[in-house]
């Protein structure tokens, strides 16, 4: 079951990364710009790499018993 809840929270991850990326879209056209400037793609694509292993770092107590919600305190 972990290898399951480690394959869900990565796509999840990615899935956020995505519409985090094309959020700002809606923004006016001269913003776009400065948004998505070489620098901050090239940050995306390298949080799109790192996120998913810092995402399992945090939810592991979620992933490793799947008690509660990632996040709980109880």
């Amino acid at each position: 079951m972990t290898a399951v809840r480690m394959a869900a929270a990565v796509p999840a991850t990615w899935a956020t990364l995505i519409v985090l990326l094309l959020a700002p879209s809606l923004l006016p056209e001269r913003w776009r710009y400065y948004i998505y400037s070489p620098a901050s793609v090239g940050l995306w694509m390298l949080t799109m790499l790192v996120a998913p292993f810092v995402v399992c770092a945090v939810a592991w107590p979620w992933i490793r018993s799947g008690a509660g919600r990632p996040g709980d305190t109880d």
